[in-house]
This record gives C-alpha cells, structure tokens and sequence, in this order.
C-alpha cells in the first residue's frame, strides 16, 4: 500500500502548460506480477521514454528509464513463515519495434541496478549482497485507441554477477501491464 501512496504522488502526469521541467515527470506507469521457483513478486513503476530513437534497417530502437519498487514472497527458510523482500531498482531499458517503429509489437532488453532488503533468503537459495544486477528480455504489444496500453512478458534475471559467493540469482517469468499518461 505504501508503494502505491509513493508511486501516486510522484506520478503526477506534467500539465500542458508545465514547461519547467518537461523531461522530469513520467509518462508511463506500470504494474507487475513475477512468478520464480519458489518466489513471487509484485512490482509497481514509472517510465521516462528518452527523447531519441534510432533507425535500424525496417526497424527503430528507442529506450526509457524504469523506476520500480516491488515486493517478493517466498517460503520462509524454516519453511513455515512467509518471508518478504523489498526491491527497489533502476534499469535503462532499450526497445526494437519492427516496420520502422509503427509496429504494436515491441521487444526490449534492460540491464539495471537493484536493492534488496533484507537480503533475499528462500528455502533454496541464498543472496550474498543486498545489491544486484536485473537484467531481462520481454515480448510486448501495445493496444488501446492511441496505443496508450501496453501488455509484455518478461524474463528477469537477480544476482550480484559475481562480486560475492554464493550468487545463485533468481529467474522470474513475469506478466507487465503499463499505461502511458501521453
């Protein structure tokens, strides 16, 4: 709930007139459901598209910034007890749409910094650093009269890439749902 009161006050969408900071609100917000092993996970966030896109043969990449904040459940390590982790992350994300961006369908790839508190413990798996590397791979399509939605399956990938053992990272499936304010 608290993730929601946080997300709300900062995704005010900026206002015709509000020429003072036009790149700084979001345009984009998200809402995420992730589903790994033995954990699930449940993600809000806001999107900055970058103002550049590039042309690629039939196909043009553009990118965004992506602020999430999220929440993972998993088996407590006596196997009784839920226990939670929050997650909060920034990822630079680049994005390909095929027919020369006019697409719906999209495919996008991101790799960003993540904090985990307390650090993740499940019944198998065990995280030696609160900071780690999420990295993912998703298929998407927009829809809606302007697009203005936009539905994608992602793989996501946690770990620490190696600073510190063990790393056994943790893969998510996860089902997105974002809609843009534009």
């Amino acid at each position: 709930m608290a993730c929601a009161a946080v997300l709300a006050t900062v995704a005010r969408p900026g206002h015709a007139g509000d020429e003072a900071s036009p790149g700084w609100h979001p345009q984009v917000g998200f809402v995420q459901a992730g589903w790994a092993k033995e954990t699930r996970s449940f993600t809000l966030g806001l999107v900055w598209p970058w103002q550049r896109a590039w042309r690629m043969g039939d196909g043009q990449w553009s990118g965004y910034w992506e602020l999430a904040l999220g929440r993972w459940s998993t088996s407590g390590v006596d196997g009784r007890d839920r226990a939670w982790v929050t997650q909060a992350a920034v990822t630079p994300v680049f994005r390909y749409r095929p027919a020369g961006g006019r697409s719906p369908w999209f495919f996008e790839a991101g790799v960003g910094l993540a904090v985990l508190s307390p650090i993740y413990r499940s019944p198998s798996k065990r995280f030696s650093t609160a900071f780690n590397f999420g990295d993912h791979l998703a298929l998407g399509r927009n829809f809606g009269a302007r697009g203005q939605y936009e539905l994608s399956l992602r793989y996501q990938h946690f770990s620490n890439g190696g600073v510190k053992h063990p790393n056994p990272g943790e893969d998510f499936v996860q089902l997105r749902l974002a809609w843009s304010w534009r």
